[in-house]
């Protein structure tokens, strides 16, 4: 259905504000056409429809009802325009109260009756004369809370009929808000309710002068009335007559409530009485309160209302108060043993810890809790120390090496610590690492190391709260105020009594820890009795350097997190003594497992020479060397507070030994790869780099080498060893403070000095024997005899053969090594010289032909070879010539040189090899 108006609108109200029943009048538009078209009205949220009345569409008036909002709309709704809006609002006050005592000069509207059987205000007597609001300005409630007040007022009250009124808790308590004005207006209705008390009835009947004129005006109209009526219908004196009846009236109302007026007495009487209950209504009610606040867990209530009711009720004599005490002390006492079992719970937080502590000394409870807590703590890091070592000895017993326990990256206390490793790991691993690992190797930690890092993870997380508990303890802050004044001298003697049971405490955790990691990585170093308890990894091979280095970061770590705490260093001695066990451990593993390294390099060994005659050995072993010391570059290195890894002589002449060993299980690998058996030598990818014309071509041939050429190969390898790598190592080992490099350097010397000269004799010896076998059978072919031969023509062939084979022996050495060329035909021309001057020095006498033919083919000989001459060999081809006659004619001396030089140029090709960096040949 259409509305054919608009909705109503209030535009205005007069009276705007006004206690409830306010006559008001309502303004606006379109109110209605008629009262039956007025269906609603409501001010501040009251219907009003019962009294309004409607006057016109702009005006309604109507009284006000007992709204529950203060201030609110006045909403009008008719039936041809629906519900209306309005633009103002009216703001309800509240009535003043009368008490039942108070003088008034009209009648009391028993709707704003003040009954003080009713009022909220505790503990003020029914037949009080206190007026609702004595300064007779608005009542504003502070917050502060009554414990401060009380704390603050000692003795003194609120209440203004108290004999110990406190102005300033009234006025703090009711109008802390005020402002200086309203506070002076406050001063003068004060001023002006004592004028009236001292005018008496008088000031009521200024106030009211009006109303009793009109009650005197009322009584003279009745009375004259009454006269004009009685003085015909009765008898006697109208106002006699209405006295009788009045009499009568008042003695008829006295029978009616004397009854009532006695059950007021008994009432009141009875009032009195629970008053009186009502204000200890706190101590009867106080058990039940507690078991309350227990369930809810509000301890801080309880213990203040037990600290209230101890001061009001601690020494009472009144035996009902004493029951109801007794009671509250029962209850207080089981809160003790309930807070104190809940101090010792473990595991806790240093909060809840704290939050009891001081709970238990509000209660005044006895003994010593905070002392109870950090023994009850202490035990508990212990337990969970040795329950995480059982946990992992258990696992590793179950499943033995399938499913160790790994490192939790996302949740570890010290994530950097892993990462660290891997960086590092990779840095100092090469490809002998990484031929046996993939590239997860890093994240599967082994069962002992993930051990450590539990154990050190649980210690962080346990220790601090223990040792800040027992800061707590020491300057008092564990202790509410009330209590430290009260036992500040008690527990100052208790910390210096127990300051030396809780270093114990703090040294016995730090010794376990360093027991349970060295039973899991150093075993040796702890007793048997501590091996049954700390132990129980038995069956488990050596960590590597790797893992060692990372176990030593990780308590290096744990070290920096705890000195954090300002724990004193004398009580983490331990922990530091236990790092240098391990540093000194991981460079003995670390060197250990170099040497196992270093074994297999022979089966590594390729046997691919380059341009300076090195295969790739030597560089892998100084590189295993490198990478080893640098893995250990982070444990050698002294942190803050820790001790040179080399400062013991026992560690010092171990590590010394153990490098001596490593250089000569290298030295034992080159004399096993030159004694290998030709079927075991792998020559697949043998590469050979030769500049000169290729005269040992049968290397290429058959891809095959002889033992000659793994002699030659690995005296090449041991002549770079002893000028570059030996050097360079020990330059490695003395930058990274190793002790006795000179010892060591000097008996790895010695070693590969020794190696060098039994496999360079073997050499010479495989090669200079067949050639010097070869000589007397070419000198005596075809019985040849010096003294009786035929006129030279030449240089015989035996001597040719030999300068053949030298050649060749000259093209082996070439082809692997040059620089040792000089070396090996030096020995192979004395071997020759000196079985040659051997040979002359045996023959009894020369012809002149022989004597010739004996100096041409010596002079040959010497002057081919001339430039790889020793002092031996020249002394040796001097006592040769010695032994032949001299040449007496100059014939013989031409005859010598043309022959020479005939052999020099019919073997010019072949003999180039040693005319290369050879000085012009010396004329005999």
């Amino acid at each position: 259905m259409s509305r054919s108006r608009q909705p109503p609108l209030v535009t205005g109200i007069s009276p705007n504000e006004g206690i409830p029943w306010t006559k008001v009048t309502i303004r606006g538009e379109n109110l209605g056409t008629g009262p039956t078209d007025l269906i609603g009205l409501t001010i501040c949220g009251h219907n009003c429809l019962l009294t309004a009345e409607w006057m016109s569409p702009s005006k309604i008036v109507c009284r006000v009802g007992q709204a529950k909002n203060d201030k609110g709309d006045i909403i009008v709704t008719t039936k041809s325009g629906g519900k209306g809006t309005s633009t103002v609002s009216f703001k309800l006050l509240k009535p003043e109260k009368i008490g039942i005592l108070d003088q008034s000069a009209v009648w009391v509207d028993e709707m704003n009756y003040y009954d003080m059987r009713t009022d909220r205000n505790k503990g003020i007597p029914p037949l009080s004369l206190r007026p609702s609001n004595p300064l007779g300005i608005e009542i504003e409630k502070s917050k502060f809370p009554q414990k401060d007040l009380e704390m603050l007022f000692p003795g003194m009250s609120a209440d203004f009929t108290s004999e110990n009124f406190s102005a300033s808790w009234y006025l703090i308590e009711n109008h802390s808000t005020t402002s200086f004005e309203q506070l002076k207006t406050a001063v003068t209705n004060l001023k002006r309710q004592a004028s009236k008390k001292s005018e008496g009835s008088l000031a009521y009947v200024k106030g009211g002068l009006s109303t009793f004129f009109e009650a005197q005006d009322a009584l003279s109209a009745i009375h004259q009335k009454l006269e004009a009526d009685g003085t015909e219908k009765v008898e006697g004196s109208m106002t006699q007559k209405l006295e009788n009846v009045l009499n009568r009236a008042s003695n008829t109302a006295d029978t009616l409530f004397q009854e009532v007026l006695g059950r007021k007495d008994k009432a009141d009487s009875t009032r009195n009485a629970l008053n009186v209950l009502q204000r200890f209504k706190f101590l009867f009610n106080l058990p039940l309160n507690i078991e309350r606040n227990i369930q809810k867990g509000d301890y801080d209530v309880v213990i203040n209302d037990y600290e209230k009711a101890k001061s009001l009720f601690g020494k009472t004599e009144v035996q009902v108060f004493k029951k109801y005490y007794a009671e509250v002390e029962t209850r207080i006492e089981a809160l003790r043993q309930l807070l104190l079992d809940k101090l010792l719970e473990t595991p806790s937080t240093l909060h809840d810890q704290k939050r009891y502590i001081r709970y238990l000394s509000d209660l005044h409870a006895p003994g010593d809790p905070a002392w109870q807590c950090i023994g009850a703590q202490h035990r508990w890091i212990l337990q969970l120390m040795h329950s995480c070592r059982e946990g992992y000895v258990h696992g590793l017993q179950g499943t033995p090496g399938l499913h160790s326990p790994m490192i939790d990256l996302d949740n570890d206390v010290r994530p950097s610590v892993l990462g660290h490793l891997s960086q590092t790991a990779s840095l100092t691993r090469g490809s002998s690492f990484q031929s046996s690992r993939d590239d997860t190797w890093r994240y599967k930690t082994p069962h002992r190391v993930a051990f450590v890092e539990k154990l050190t993870k649980l210690v962080l997380s346990q220790l601090p709260n223990f040792w800040k508990l027992w800061i707590s303890y020491v300057n008092g802050s564990l202790f509410s105020e009330t209590a430290e004044r009260s036992g500040q001298i008690e527990r100052s003697k208790n910390v210096r009594h127990r300051q030396n049971d809780f270093k114990k405490m703090i040294q016995e955790v730090m010794h376990c820890l360093v027991k349970l990691v060295r039973g899991a990585l150093l075993p040796l170093s702890i007793s048997e009795g501590g091996a049954r308890q700390h132990g129980g990894w038995e069956g488990k091979s050596e960590l590597s350097g790797q893992w060692l280095a990372h176990v030593i970061q990780t308590m290096r770590l744990t070290y920096e997190s705890l000195t954090a705490l300002e724990i004193p260093n004398d009580m983490l001695q331990t922990i530091q003594d236990l790092i240098l066990d391990l540093r000194v451990r991981c460079v003995m593993v670390t060197l250990q497992h170099t040497a196992e390294e270093i074994k297999r390099l022979a089966e590594k060994e390729d046997w691919i020479v380059d341009n300076e005659g090195l295969t790739s050995l030597p560089c892998q072993f100084e590189q295993c060397i490198v990478r080893s010391l640098q893995s250990l570059k982070g444990v050698l290195e002294c942190k803050p507070g820790e001790a040179s890894v080399f400062q013991q002589p026992k560690t010092q002449e171990e590590v010394c030994q153990l490098s001596i060993h490593i250089m000569q299980i290298f030295v034992h690998c080159l004399e096993q790869l030159s004694a290998k058996p030709d079927a075991d030598v792998d020559t697949a990818h043998l590469s050979m780099d030769v500049s000169s014309p290729d005269l040992f071509g049968s290397i290429h041939e058959d891809i095959s080498l002889t033992s000659e050429q793994r002699l030659l190969i690995v005296l090449s390898n041991c002549c770079y060893l002893e000028r570059h790598t030996f050097l360079n190592i020990a330059e490695h080992f003395e930058k990274h403070n190793f002790q006795g490099i000179e010892k060591i350097t000097q008996v790895s010397m010695a070693s590969l000095k020794e190696l060098d000269q039994r496999l360079f004799e073997n050499y010479i010896e495989l090669k200079a024997d067949p050639i010097v076998g070869s000589l007397e059978p070419g000198i005596y072919a075809g019985y040849f005899d010096w003294k009786d031969c035929l006129p030279p023509t030449g240089v015989r062939n035996y001597l040719k053969e030999a300068l053949v084979n030298i050649i060749a022996v000259h093209a082996e050495v070439f082809t692997i090594s040059k620089e040792l060329v000089p070396r090996v035909l030096s020995k192979v021309v004395e071997a020759v010289s000196e079985e040659l001057s051997r040979l002359m020095q045996c023959v009894s006498s020369f012809s002149k032909n022989g004597a010739l033919q004996a100096r041409l083919e010596i002079c040959a000989l010497r002057d081919t070879v001339a430039v790889h001459l020793t002092s031996e060999s020249k002394s040796s081809f001097k006592q040769a010539l010695e032994a032949l006659p001299q040449l007496s004619s100059g014939a013989d001396k031409k005859l010598l040189e043309e022959l020479l030089n005939k052999f020099k140029s019919s073997m010019h090709l072949q003999l180039t090899c040693f005319q290369a960096a050879a000085p012009p040949m010396m004329k005999t």
